[in-house]
């Protein structure tokens, strides 16, 4: 994880990516959205999405422990060239959450974050605050979810 003051409005990372198959979205939906559209290839056929997809909680949920992920390839990085990491800071909250395509079982959504503003907290004046834009794009390249988050991040102080 880097420092605030390392960090810039337009920084953008690939946080990574998953493959979404007909066992792992029954998997979710059985235990968290059981809807036909998620669980049975006939239904979702017959269904306004027309092929069995994901639940948009799925979709949203998955993003997560490719950030875990994602930071803690960054720590080690930055450990193996003698840096000291910062440590990662609790997030208020997200906003603005829309699924935007129907993601279906075959699809590969590729998630990326992008730092869209940046402030020093006014309360905690050794952390900053970065507003974060999330997205995951299809393999076609199209945009099936995004969503406005924003992070505590220690400052170098």
């Amino acid at each position: 994880m880097k420092f605030f003051d390392d960090l810039r409005v337009g920084d953008r990372f690939e946080v990574g990516q998953f493959h979404f198959t007909a066992e792992n979205i029954k998997s979710f939906a059985t235990r968290f959205d059981p809807q036909p559209f998620h669980l049975d290839e006939a239904a979702a056929a017959k269904s306004h999405f027309g092929a069995l997809c994901a639940s948009g909680w799925q979709v949203a949920i998955v993003w997560m422990p490719l950030m875990v992920a994602f930071r803690k390839r960054l720590a080690e990085e930055m450990q193996a060239r003698g840096e000291t990491p910062a440590v990662t800071g609790p997030a208020p909250g997200i906003r603005d959450l829309k699924w935007l395509k129907p993601v279906y079982a075959g699809d590969m959504v590729i998630y990326a974050t992008e730092i869209t503003a940046m402030r020093t907290s006014a309360s905690r004046p050794d952390w900053g605050l970065a507003t974060l834009l999330t997205t995951g794009d299809n393999q076609k390249g199209e945009r099936v979810i995004s969503f406005d988050s924003i992070s505590f991040v220690p400052r170098r102080v």
